[in-house]
């Protein structure tokens, strides 16, 4: 079985904050929080990929960073890519909610499996930005 390519956006405020979206009903893993984004498709670049995802899901325009971190849960590998917001304001299209969360709020959120390895580079990382 080959895994399926994910990639997911820690969209960030500069001032210590990341944008967490909570999956919408009638999806796997209903009710809990993620990065946002989504599958990779063949031949397509994954920083490509998670600035059309995030078109898509959230009707905003992003600038792609640095990798913050790889997991892998089941088939599922998740690539996270730090963000900032160019354009727009996210819209929940396909989450039943979006927050701007700190390093310690991610603590008490409930995270996809594939999500949860990724709270430790992400929260050094918030930290840092909240300075």
């Amino acid at each position: 079985m080959s895994r399926i390519r994910v990639v997911g956006g820690a969209i960030l405020d500069g001032a210590g904050q990341v944008l967490a979206a909570q999956r919408g009903r009638g999806r796997s893993h209903e009710g809990l929080w993620e990065l946002p984004g989504g599958k990779v498709e063949p031949g397509e670049r994954d920083q490509d990929a998670l600035v059309r995802e995030l078109q898509e899901e959230l009707r905003v325009t992003v600038a792609v960073g640095s990798r913050l971190g790889i997991s892998r849960w089941r088939r599922v590998e998740l690539i996270a890519f730090a963000c900032t917001l160019l354009e727009g304001e996210p819209v929940a299209t396909e989450h039943h909610e979006l927050r701007w969360v700190d390093a310690d709020e991610i603590g008490r959120l409930t995270w996809t499996p594939a999500d949860i390895p990724l709270l430790q580079p992400l929260g050094a990382r918030l930290r840092r930005d909240r300075g």
